[in-house]
């Protein structure tokens, strides 16, 4: 384990060259399809974020990724972010109250698919096959268009509700296209709070107030996807205590197993 070594100032200047060449090239395209009859659906892609409150990297990825949340900033995309909070920095000084073992897990086993010989922080990985060089906005950009180009098995989820019975309970349906490719996937739904801030009292980020978003709070494999099959299911979930599901979002995406390809994914908010 080891603190990736970025230097904040071009971390945040990276980020935002990305988000203005991008936006140039936005502006671009919208006047020349402005004559178009159909705008087609947003292709989405999942950006995982694995972070720590206990590193003291972490916070200008952490504004990234809300940036891209939030300023959705490549044409034709949804970027569905998701912020994986780790254990291993626990131990030094401040226990990040949104980790999980469950999701330290989860970037281990992408290190080995990755050729990575250790997790580190901050990481983000994109439709579980590229990673993001967060200090080169060319890079990022390059990724995240082909990612976007990339064929994807279309996912949906019905309205986000709680029970009429049972206000703690979280209903939606889930459903995916056929998968036409060679490979089973499995169904993942992510339930992730959509705002959470944190006043860091020790460690290497001791007086910080952190911002976060999408974090997510349990990570459930709800199914299989074999090829040339198609998915459905009605999903439901309690809360956990005190949890309010206006801030929640639930995220549902296909992987194959490994942790490998993102085959496709969807996200959306109670209400929404």
């Amino acid at each position: 384990m080891f603190c990736g070594n970025l230097l904040r100032g071009a971390l945040l200047v990276g980020s935002s060259l990305l988000l203005t060449s991008v936006s140039i090239a936005q502006a671009r395209d919208l006047h020349n399809d402005s004559k178009a009859a159909v705008v087609p659906s947003p292709q989405p892609i999942l950006i995982e974020l694995f972070t720590s409150e206990g590193c003291s990297s972490c916070p200008p990825a952490d504004i990234l990724i809300q940036k891209l949340d939030t300023y959705q900033p490549i044409a034709g995309a949804q970027l569905i972010v998701m912020s994986e909070h780790v254990t291993y920095w626990d131990h030094d000084g401040w226990k990040d109250p949104n980790s999980s073992a469950a999701l330290t897990d989860r970037q281990s086993a992408y290190e080995g698919a990755l050729g990575e010989k250790e997790s580190f922080t901050p990481q983000l990985i994109v439709d579980g096959l590229r990673q993001l060089n967060i200090t080169n906005p060319q890079q990022m950009e390059q990724i995240l268009n082909q990612a976007k180009d990339a064929a994807k098995i279309p996912v949906t989820i019905g309205e986000v509700s709680l029970g009429p019975g049972d206000p703690t309970t979280l209903h939606a349906h889930i459903e995916t296209a056929t998968n036409l490719g060679k490979h089973n996937a499995d169904v993942y739904v992510a339930l992730a709070l959509d705002h959470v801030e944190s006043q860091v009292l020790r460690g290497e980020n001791g007086g910080k107030h952190l911002v976060h978003v999408a974090v997510v709070k349990q990570l459930i494999r709800i199914g299989k996807l074999p090829k040339g099959k198609a998915f459905a299911t009605d999903f439901q979930e309690k809360l956990a205590p005190g949890e309010d599901a206006k801030n929640l979002r639930l995220i549902a995406f296909i992987q194959e197993s490994g942790p490998s390809d993102v085959l496709g994914a969807a996200m959306r908010k109670p209400g929404n």
